[in-house]
């Protein structure tokens, strides 16, 4: 995930991450547009793919995404990779001051605006996609882009809940499992429901791709250890907070836990976060992370995820320097 802020910081922080090995680079939707800063990122790498994990998609309409994702594939030759996610209700209509209304009904029919725009540019045929949500039925030459040599970019979509991870295995080409899950939720739950849309498509897994955004808490000394632990700790407090992701505690028994934390989350308490990150255990920890020193990280990373997903983003809520995964990226590429 990238970290920089500003356009050159972003530029050099590509660069680097490029030169280390890495395979992919993300930006999210945060304090900033999330698609504005993969322009520099495309311009100064040849290799890695570049991806948004995710970008708001009911904060746009599907041709506005269009074409700003078709623009981003053709900058980075090929190697951008669409990652939507739906947020949840009082951001979407509060934040963005657009409409909310059956959320994985509206995103399949957004995935398949856009798969029809992307169609009508590349091969010319006419627009006439009409939905329940969306209509978009006018497409003049003038307002056309030429036929994208790379194709249309893969979508790949953020999914919590079974309805929308069905959708992902319906029409997408990806699926980002939320961070808050467990290699036994994401075995045991995710896989069979996602397999569902997949049949439904009448498609299997060959081809389709998991991008898994994994906690993990490493460090080259004690005291680094024990502050990457404090962040994810806190980190998984605050998901776990959320009774929507209630089912992933609730697997491993430790739905006391959620309802708890969500009590805490709603007092006036200012320390309230750090109290709720004192609640999670070890074994709530090892669960939910990757808990290993530097040396060791790669093959704990494998043990876990190989053969489950294939990507795996590194995700370090706590201060560290991009160095800190450079032997886990080696050892992962070696494998």
């Amino acid at each position: 995930m990238l970290r920089g802020a500003g356009i050159a910081e972003l530029a050099a922080e590509a660069r680097e991450r490029e030169a280390a090995g890495i395979d992919g680079l993300w930006s999210y939707e945060g304090p900033h547009d999330p698609f504005l800063p993969l322009m520099p990122v495309a311009e100064h790498t040849s290799r890695v793919a570049v991806g948004t994990a995710i970008a708001v998609a009911f904060a746009r309409n599907p041709m506005s995404t269009a074409y700003v994702a078709n623009d981003l594939q053709v900058h980075s030759e090929g190697r951008f990779l669409l990652g939507l996610g739906s947020q949840v209700k009082p951001h979407i209509e509060r934040r963005f001051a657009m409409p909310w209304s059956h959320p994985a009904r509206r995103m399949r029919e957004y995935v398949q605006a856009l798969q029809a725009i992307w169609a009508a540019w590349n091969t010319g045929e006419r627009l006439a996609f009409r939905g329940e949500f969306y209509s978009h039925t006018l497409m003049t030459p003038f307002f056309s882009p030429a036929p994208n040599p790379y194709g249309p970019p893969p979508v790949y979509l953020a999914a919590v809940g079974d309805q929308m991870t069905r959708v992902a295995g319906e029409v997408c080409d990806g699926l980002l499992p939320h961070p808050f899950t467990t290699e036994r939720y994401l075995r045991e739950h995710t896989l069979p429901v996602l397999a569902e849309g997949l049949a439904a498509s009448g498609r299997s897994r060959a081809g389709f791709a998991i991008s898994h955004s994994g906690f993990v808490v490493s460090g080259a000394t004690e005291e680094q250890m024990a502050a990457a632990a404090r962040g994810v700790r806190e980190q998984i407090a605050f998901y776990g907070s959320t009774p929507a992701y209630r089912p992933v505690l609730d697997m491993h028994g430790w739905g006391e836990l959620g309802v708890e934390l969500n009590r805490l989350s709603r007092s006036t308490d200012a320390d309230r976060w750090q109290r709720m990150g004192e609640l999670i255990d070890d074994e709530v920890l090892g669960a939910f992370a990757v808990v290993a020193e530097p040396d060791r990280l790669g093959a704990a990373i494998l043990a876990r995820f190989g053969g489950l997903v294939d990507r795996f983003t590194f995700y370090a809520p706590f201060e560290h320097d991009a160095a800190l995964f450079a032997p886990a990226t080696e050892a992962m590429q070696r494998a």
